[in-house]
C-alpha cells in the first residue's frame, strides 16, 4: 500500500471524527478521550501501521494538555490528538491492553505531564528520582523546578 492509499485507509477508519491532512503524508485526527481505545483497536484490527510514539503538548493558554498518539505506515503518519483539561488531574484510558509496548510512553507522560492512564499495567517512574516533589511535572509550561 502506498502512502496515499494508507492515508485514505486511515481516513476511513476515522469516519465520524474530526480529521485534517496537515501535510502531504500526514493525517491528524482529534478524538474525545472516551473514543481513543475504540479507534486504536480499529487501527490494530485493520493492521494499519504501528505505534511510533506517544507525546504530550501543554496548551497552557487553552487550559488543556494534548496527548498525541503517532502511528506510522510506511511514509504515512497518523496522529491522534486527545485534548484533556489540565485541571483536575488529566486522565485517559491506557491503550496497553491493545498495544502492550505503549506502557513506556504512558509512564513517561504520567511522570512528565501528570497524565493518569487508567488501567495501566505499570505506573512506576522511568526518569525522575523517587524523592521528586509530587505534583511537579517538568514538561508542563508552568512547572516550577527550582525551590528558590
Amino acid at each position: 500500500m502506498d502512502t496515499q492509499e494508507a492515508l485514505k485507509s486511515a481516513e476511513a477508519l476515522l469516519t465520524g471524527y474530526a480529521s485534517t491532512r496537515s501535510e502531504e503524508n500526514r493525517l491528524d485526527g482529534t478524538l474525545a478521550p472516551e473514543n481513543l481505545c475504540a479507534v486504536v483497536s480499529n487501527l490494530v484490527a485493520a493492521r494499519w501501521g504501528y505505534l511510533m510514539a506517544i507525546t504530550g503538548l501543554d496548551q497552557v493558554t487553552l487550559g488543556q494538555l494534548e496527548i498525541l498518539y503517532h502511528f506510522g505506515a510506511g511514509a504515512a503518519i497518523l496522529t491522534l490528538r486527545i485534548p484533556l483539561p489540565r485541571i483536575p488531574i488529566p486522565s485517559v484510558d491506557s491503550i496497553c491492553p491493545i498495544i502492550p509496548y505503549a506502557n513506556v510512553y504512558e509512564r513517561e507522560l504520567g511522570e512528565m505531564f501528570g497524565v493518569e492512564f487508567r488501567n495501566s499495567p505499570n505506573t512506576d517512574r522511568l526518569f525522575l528520582p523517587d524523592d521528586w516533589r509530587s505534583a511537579v511535572y517538568p514538561l508542563r509550561k508552568d512547572a516550577v523546578l527550582n525551590e528558590e
